[in-house]
């Protein structure tokens, strides 16, 4: 039996996401927003036409909005249908996305401008954050039908000052929450950290903030891919949705493959994907130097093809750095890096002779490669004691960090700034 999603952007009809007699996941562009004056892909590895996308060219952009790993299987479980079909997933979960995609049954009238939430207290949040490792996002509660990608426990939320929400339906949501993960000692302050020192480095960051309730830490970032519009007279503006895929969404390639080992985006499809869709490629590609010279400084070795993100607003730009975490904290975690960095996969490994090598498989200058790791790793220097170190978290992280940059400084460029061979 054929089954039907009408797919949404930005509350308009684009297309229609098919699960054929076979089981088999198919999208196909509507016809009247083919038609239509100013109509745009909904991703890049999707590009206008008539005909329509099978499995295999369509799944890297829709798999890509749903949650991955033990998460996905839990989800699941917990609403009766197979992990491995993304269609009802998309089906049950999918009124609340990454960007600004909703998925509704076929036929099925989109509300106008839900503002549906229904508002936490410190006991249910309190509670919500001790249920995300056995409900994930919630899945299943009644009226919540919120996705995102990742292996990690979070949840979108709407936030007004301290009143927290869950959407319900397709409302959209301001912020993602992230709880405390018991394997990982202090994750909630090391990413908060890990931020605000890119923040403090001039880097271009999603914005963080820690709070607590019951005793229970969690981050709350601010959502990039949402605004507020501007109101008519004596009346608030509208919470609006921005599109936005990650890199491994927009070259077509499925969750799964993330890592570069695996099939994922190398440095250089990063570098090359920006240069044909960013509208300020200089900036961008600039920006995507800090992004990798940063990771590296800091030891985080999961930043992947899903941790970086293209957003379609009024320009096409790289949005805002995100999931940034010292993975180098927690020695039973692996020191190969999700992209390899001028060849080599081994960030102990990596010297001048990586960099160099990285520059030119990415197109960039040599020397202003080095020139821009020197400055981040002294920018990083000279922030590290202007972020809140008050807990023993953030000071064994800000010393790891501090050796870091220093052993980069001598490593990798010389005492002095000089290029080291």
């Amino acid at each position: 039996m054929t089954r039907t999603l009408d797919v949404y952007l930005h509350r308009r009809l684009v297309g229609h996401l098919i699960q054929d007699e076979h089981g088999q996941m198919i999208f196909r562009y509507a016809n009247s927003w083919l038609d239509s004056e100013g109509a745009i892909s909904l991703s890049h590895s999707l590009p206008l036409r008539k005909e329509p996308f099978g499995r295999n060219e369509c799944r890297g952009f829709f798999a890509g909005l749903l949650p991955e790993e033990s998460k996905r299987q839990i989800i699941a479980r917990n609403l009766g249908i197979s992990a491995q079909n993304d269609f009802a997933m998309l089906e049950q979960i999918g009124g609340e996305c990454a960007g600004a995609i909703t998925f509704v049954p076929e036929g099925q009238a989109l509300p106008e401008h839900e503002c549906s939430y229904r508002q936490l207290t410190s006991e249910e949040l309190a509670k919500l954050l001790k249920d995300l490792p056995r409900r994930p996002l919630m899945a299943g509660e009644d009226g919540v039908r919120l996705s995102l990608a990742g292996a990690q426990d979070k949840i979108a939320v709407h936030v007004a000052g301290n009143r927290i929400s869950l959407p319900l339906g397709s409302s959209p949501s301001t912020h993602i929450l992230k709880p405390t993960i018991e394997h990982y000692e202090g994750i909630v302050f090391n990413e908060a950290f890990c931020m605000r020192l890119a923040h403090a480095a001039g880097l271009h960051t999603a914005k963080v903030e820690i709070r607590q309730v019951e005793g229970l830490d969690y981050l709350l970032i601010e959502r990039y891919d949402r605004r507020v519009t501007a109101g008519s007279e004596g009346s608030p503006g509208l919470l609006e949705r921005e599109h936005q895929e990650d890199f491994c969404q927009a070259l077509g390639i499925v969750p799964e493959n993330k890592y570069q080992n695996e099939g994922g985006p190398s440095f250089k499809q990063c570098f090359d994907l920006l240069r044909q869709i960013s509208s300020v490629p200089v900036l961008d590609l600039r920006a995507m130097l800090d992004a990798a010279i940063f990771n590296f400084l800091v030891g985080n070795h999961d930043a992947h093809g899903k941790n970086f993100s293209i957003i379609y607003g009024r320009q096409t730009r790289l949005a805002p750095l995100y999931d940034i975490v010292s993975t180098a904290f927690y020695p039973e975690l692996s020191t190969k890096l999700a992209m390899k960095l001028g060849g080599e996969y081994a960030s102990q490994k990596v010297t001048a002779k990586q960099f160099d090598a990285f520059a030119d498989e990415v197109g960039l200058g040599k020397s202003m490669v080095r020139s821009r790791l020197r400055e981040l790793a002294e920018g990083v220097l000279t922030n590290l004691p202007k972020i809140d170190t008050g807990r023993p978290v953030e000071q064994a992280l800000a010393s790891l960090i501090l050796a870091r940059c220093q052993k980069a400084l001598q490593k990798a460029i010389g005492r002095n700034g000089e290029h080291r061979p």
